[in-house]
């Protein structure tokens, strides 16, 4: 047999082609309106559905959760802070506290020196009088 006996001419061919897809098209209709399909299809789709809301719940934790830590860190930032100004206020009130009492040592001891200067101007101014 020859292929000019199989398929006589180009219209036979198409036709033939048109039959084909038509066949093919009603059983793929027929499958997809099959119910077992039809069921394993919602199946998939409840699979799918389930795990994208896993997903999302997953998603919502990790979001609170680094939003929770994000608290916690400006916190525990804060409370740094405000020890840390603390002790620098602390340590300002000791320097200064310190600066006090060495002005009033230094105004003591100048006083002292004063004192003392004034009491050998009187000596001298003494002794000028009585050398007189």
């Amino acid at each position: 047999m020859s292929k000019s006996n199989i398929i006589p001419n180009f219209n036979d061919w198409l036709s033939a082609a048109q039959e084909a897809k038509k066949a093919l098209l009603e059983r793929a209709k027929a499958i997809a309106e099959d119910p077992e399909v039809i069921e394993r299809r919602k199946a998939r789709e409840a699979v799918v559905a389930a795990r994208n809301q896993r997903n999302a719940e997953r998603k919502a934790a990790e979001q609170a959760r680094r939003e929770r830590e994000a608290a916690e860190r400006a916190a525990k930032e804060a409370a740094e802070a405000a020890e840390r100004e603390a002790v620098r206020r602390a340590e300002e009130e000791v320097r200064a506290a310190a600066e006090a009492e060495r002005a009033a040592r230094e105004a003591v001891e100048k006083a002292r020196l004063e004192e003392l200067l004034a009491a050998r101007r009187a000596g001298r101014k003494k002794k000028k009088r009585k050398g007189r």
